[in-house]
């Protein structure tokens, strides 16, 4: 695939969001704190369960301070419903390490924010990306899916090779 072709793509695929994109909560204030709430939120977790936890979760918890300081039986019931406790709790030990080591502030660096509980690859890409502008991708199976359908790649999407050979044509 041709840097012409991708970059024809990324200016449809663009194109496409602007006039598409659903409005959702998170999107409206894109700050850091905010993208990695939803992002957490939104793993295993369907768009539409999200919104509501969303919104309660930041009327109540809306900085990283406030998540680091927020006691855990309370960060469990505002997290109930939602399922997969390990990301609440690995919220808070983030939370935690962010205002002892970076002044209660989301690191824009891809790598920085992958050390910390609970950040991996996808929404590290997504953090960076979207609250910080960095040209860093978020791949995930969808995109993966995407980008074997434009490739014409019909290998297995779970073997690591293959998955490490798309994910490279996304930092293009």
């Amino acid at each position: 695939m041709t840097s012409d072709t991708i970059l024809s793509f990324q200016y449809k695929l663009l194109d496409w969001y602007g006039s598409n994109a659903r409005v959702l909560p998170w999107r409206d204030n894109p700050s850091p704190y905010r993208v990695w709430i939803s992002e957490i939120m939104l793993q295993q977790t369907r768009v539409e369960a999200v919104i509501p936890y969303f919104e309660r979760f930041l009327a109540e918890v809306p900085t990283v301070r406030d998540l680091a300081a927020l006691p855990e039986d309370r960060l469990m019931k505002l997290w109930q419903g939602m399922g997969y406790y390990s990301r609440a709790r690995n919220l808070k030990r983030a939370a935690c390490i962010l205002t002892e080591q970076y002044n209660g502030e989301l690191p824009s660096d891809r790598k920085a924010l992958q050390a910390l509980p609970g950040i991996g690859p996808y929404p590290s890409g997504a953090i960076a990306s979207i609250a910080f502008g960095a040209a860093e991708p978020a791949v995930d199976g969808n995109v993966l899916r995407v980008l074997a359908r434009i490739t014409g790649n019909r290998q297995d999407l779970k073997d690591r090779q293959t998955r490490k050979e798309l994910e490279d044509l996304a930092v293009k």
